[in-house]
Order: structure tokens, then C-alpha cells, then sequence
């Protein structure tokens, strides 16, 4: 029965293995979906963890690369860098053993990042300039202190600055 609710109804196996854990009632526990489901939870919070890397990098790499794209391209670019770098951010605050795969997750990360830059910036109109696809490095060229920095690779002193000369 444990099983086939596991499979019926996800929400329900979930309360009912909640309930017997909180009484102690292991007995009754559907182990290997306990385990199924304990390893899947494990995976996923590396799949965010790169997937936010993916997309900040992706970011990252287009700013490098099409440094001479117009203001309004990457503007989207550096909402994207600050949104996805604070999820990364938060990744690793929520769950510090993460830190330890960090690296991992970055070169995993990287190659799908940087074939995301190459399309994207195929996609490029109104006279910019479409990069080589060799100009992207085929291994990540930031350092993981960079790809953490709030302040990398963003217009920080653009904000809120007075006039010159006043």
C-alpha cells in the first residue's frame, strides 16, 4: 500500500511518512522511496545551484565577450547577474556543504552557460556585433571569488551618483 500511495498521491506519502517519523513509528516508514526521495532532494539542490550558476555566467560571459553591445542589452544582462548571483548566494547560505561541490557545479555549469552565450548572442539585431563562437573561453575564465562578488562585472558607481562639477 505504502508504494502505491507514494505513487497515487505524492502529497499524501509525504504527510503520512511526516506523521510516522514524528512518532516514531518507523516501522510503517516506505523505506526505499524514503531513500528514493531523500537522494532525489540532495540532487536538486546541486541542479539549482547550477542552474542559477548557469544563467549568471551565461551573463557573465556575453558582458566579456560583447563588451561593446549597447547599454540597453546589457542592462538585462547585469539584472540578470545581480538576480541569479543572490539566488547562488542563498544556495549556499541555505545549505553550506554545497561550498565543498561549488567548483563542481561551476564547470558543470560553465559548458551549458557558455553554449546559452553563443546562441544568444546570435540572436543580436540593429548592428551589434555577432562574436565569434571561439572568442567564449572553452574553460570558465572567473574565479570563484569573482563569480561570488556582488560587485563584479556590474555598473556599481552608475547608481544614484550626483552630477559632475556640481
Amino acid at each position: 500500500m505504502a508504494e502505491t500511495l507514494h505513487n497515487q498521491d505524492f502529497q499524501i506519502w509525504i504527510e503520512k511518512t511526516i506523521a510516522s517519523l514524528k512518532n516514531r513509528d518507523f516501522n510503517s516508514l516506505d523505506v526505499e522511496n524514503l531513500i528514493e526521495e531523500l537522494t532525489e532532494l540532495g540532487k536538486l539542490e546541486k541542479r539549482t545551484l547550477e542552474s542559477n550558476l548557469m544563467i549568471l555566467l551565461a551573463h557573465l560571459l556575453k558582458l566579456q565577450v560583447q563588451h561593446d553591445a549597447p547599454s540597453s542589452m546589457k542592462d538585462s544582462w547585469y539584472s540578470s547577474i545581480i538576480e541569479h548571483r543572490q539566488r547562488v548566494l542563498k544556495n549556499l547560505r541555505d545549505t553550506p556543504s554545497l561550498k565543498s561541490y561549488l567548483e563542481t557545479a561551476i564547470q558543470s555549469a560553465y559548458s551549458d552557460a557558455r553554449t546559452i552565450a553563443i546562441k544568444e548572442s546570435k540572436l543580436a539585431k540593429l548592428g551589434v556585433r555577432i562574436p565569434d563562437e571561439n572568442e567564449y573561453l572553452m574553460i570558465c575564465p572567473f574565479s570563484v571569488e569573482q563569480i561570488l562578488d556582488e560587485d563584479f562585472f556590474l555598473p556599481i558607481n552608475r547608481i544614484n551618483l550626483p552630477p559632475q562639477g556640481r
